[in-house]
């Protein structure tokens, strides 16, 4: 076991130096499910190794708790160029920041990460058992999910392409970096007279794109004119780009127009269907519903990150992962004094 001072130095270093990222992760503490014995009951398994599921872990490891985080390797923000509103990290790659934390996180030892795609869950007698795609299994008193959710493209050539570089979901993210460009919005109705009102701040070059008739009310068009947002309501056709960065947007009947940046918040379902098949409520708008120690309504059974809150940031994912890391441990703690 590394001593507390030599886990500080580590910890140290790896935050003063970005080429840390290139250390390699100590093989013992990174595995296949066949390396380890999957018979052996855990404290938690945490599904998801991006950014909120290594905060839980890290939380969980600091308790002394035998923690398994199962990765799929597919986190949702795997296009997206920088991260930004993550004090300390603002700037950085995604896969940068997401590197440094597994390097710190299985720096504790009774933290284990599983390369994998959990597939099925189940409860037992004695907590919950994980299935891989694989076969593996792996058994725990809690599960934690950091599972994330899965955007639905809409069916405009080269959208997908642009998604989380120039199709952007949230100005906090992204709109520093776009400012006073050419922007739209995909929307319509009262949607769209929303993120416009919203979008407003960024650029004075904006254009609402209804992408068929809008539905807007004849006030909200008004209040648009007034204050020079156009509105478009020709089909969309494709986007066009180079490697994810917007240059023009084209329509259905030909014509074309130059634009930087669209906003175009997606609908989504969960990543994984692992916590509605045991019994997790979801809410109205579709995320996972917890409370403020980030349970679910099923005991034993925590969320955080993107799947359970529209505040779609790595900060935000870093917080909730911790505070359900913590909760999970207390209550182990508590439970078995």
């Amino acid at each position: 076991m590394n001593s507390p001072s030599s886990r500080r130095q580590f910890i140290k270093k790896s935050g003063l130096a970005l080429t840390a990222f290139a250390l390699p992760i100590p093989f013992q503490t990174t595995l296949n499910g066949t390396d380890m014995n999957t018979t052996k009951l855990m404290d938690t398994i945490v599904i998801g190794g991006s950014y909120s599921g290594l905060a839980a872990a890290m939380a969980l490891g600091r308790a002394l708790k035998q923690v398994i985080v199962i990765d799929s390797g597919k986190p949702c923000n795997a296009q997206t160029s920088f991260s930004h509103n993550f004090l300390t990290q603002d700037g950085k790659k995604p896969s940068e920041i997401a590197a440094l934390g597994r390097q710190q996180v299985l720096q504790y030892p009774t933290v284990k990460l599983v390369n994998g795609l959990a597939i099925q869950g189940k409860k037992t007698k004695k907590g919950f058992e994980i299935t891989l795609e694989t076969g593996e299994t792996f058994e725990a008193l809690q599960l934690i999910f950091a599972t994330g959710i899965k955007d639905n493209m809409p069916n405009i050539e080269g959208f997908a392409d642009c998604w989380g570089i120039s199709a952007i979901h949230c100005p906090y993210c992204h709109g520093y970096e776009v400012r006073h460009t050419k922007t739209g919005i995909l929307g319509n109705g009262e949607f769209g007279f929303e993120w416009a009102k919203m979008i407003a701040n960024w650029t004075s070059d904006l254009t609402l794109y209804t992408n068929g008739k809008s539905t807007l009310t004849d006030e909200q068009q008004a209040k648009l004119k007034a204050h020079h947002i156009g509105i478009v309501e020709t089909e969309i056709l494709k986007l066009n780009h180079v490697k994810g960065h917007m240059e023009q947007i084209v329509f259905t009947d030909g014509t074309q127009a130059p634009l930087t940046a669209l906003y175009a918040p997606r609908p989504f379902v969960q990543h994984c269907p692992i916590p509605e098949s045991l019994g997790c409520e979801l809410t109205e708008d579709g995320y996972i519903k917890v409370n403020a120690a980030q349970e679910t309504s099923v005991v034993g059974v925590y969320a955080s990150g993107d799947n359970t809150t529209r505040m779609r940031t790595v900060a935000n994912a870093v917080a909730t992962g911790t505070a359900a890391g913590m909760s999970a441990s207390k209550k182990l703690i508590l439970e078995q004094f």
